[in-house]
């Protein structure tokens, strides 16, 4: 399971730690270990994207407060699974709603656990994928002028060349000539590319 993406695992029981730390680096994955919450926490790696897998119950500070503080954190990019020997509704409840990926209950199959680091995984893919692709088109609206800016505005939001026009005071070919100048930097191939990718950057 080739990936750039480390898993880090926070556990307090120490053979719990080595068994998914053997499980995970046996598939290739870049596994690192934690005894708390508290020192995961304090030692934060600064990887733009990784997958935790992290237990509920541990002294100090428990699951659920470590899970709120990785959200506000990291949000999507750090994707989590929890795992537990004290499962019941009510907690994991409260976990998927503080935005967990994944439940799973101890003792589990070790193929369980690889299934949903998987499916982290792959989620990370397309939103690294999709973040890379903003940033591209981010900076590529770097470089447009103002009046080619002003013109980019007007075509994400559905103007027509004539609509255009009478808003800048300016001509229906002068329009055309900065549309032609905004889709080759924006590396546009068409009018719906080019909306797709004003969207995305805008954010809407």
């Amino acid at each position: 399971m080739l990936t750039p993406y480390s898993v880090f695992i926070v556990d307090d029981d120490a053979p719990m730690r080595d068994s998914l730390l053997m499980l995970l680096r046996g598939e290739g994955l870049r596994a690192r270990a934690f005894a708390g919450a508290a020192d995961f926490l304090n030692a934060l790696p600064d990887d733009r994207y990784a997958c935790v897998v992290t237990d509920v119950r541990m002294p100090g500070m428990e699951g659920p407060e470590l899970i709120r503080r990785l959200r506000s954190l990291r949000g999507d990019a750090w994707p989590i699974i929890v795992i537990t020997g004290h499962a019941d509704v009510p907690l994991a409840v409260q976990t998927m709603k503080a935005g967990v990926t994944d439940f799973i209950e101890k003792p589990f199959d070790p193929d369980r656990i690889l299934e949903s680091v998987r499916g982290c995984m792959a989620a990370l893919d397309v939103l690294n994928a999709e973040r890379t692709q903003q940033e591209e088109t981010q900076s590529r609206l770097l470089t447009l002028t103002p009046r080619e800016r002003q013109v980019f505005d007007a075509l994400i939001e559905g103007r027509s060349n004539k609509e255009i026009a009478q808003a800048l005071d300016i001509s229906p070919r002068t329009v055309e000539i900065f549309r032609a100048k905004v889709m080759t930097k924006m590396q546009a191939g068409s009018l719906s590319v080019l909306v797709r990718m004003g969207l995305r950057a805008l954010g809407r």
